[in-house]
């Protein structure tokens, strides 16, 4: 399991990957600002999509981001 530190870095990594540093730091104000729980917006979004949306989304979403990190044994 990664510490708090190690989370908080590859998180932000992801970020600037995907976003640049401009962009990744505007997210995280805009994160803090709003006051965002995640796992709320997570809920109330997931809870709209049928299984067959969310099989499509998930597929669309796997084929155009294949896994490129190593993988880890449990």
């Amino acid at each position: 399991m990664n510490n708090t530190v190690e989370i908080l870095d590859q998180g932000f990594a992801c970020l600037v990957e995907n976003l640049g540093v401009v962009k990744a730091e505007y997210f995280i104000a805009l994160i803090k600002r709003e006051n965002f729980d995640y796992t709320i917006w997570q809920r109330e979004y997931f809870d709209k999509l049928t299984p067959g949306e969310f099989e499509t989304k998930a597929s669309v979403y796997a084929k155009e981001h294949p896994y490129k990190g190593k993988a880890q044994v449990l």
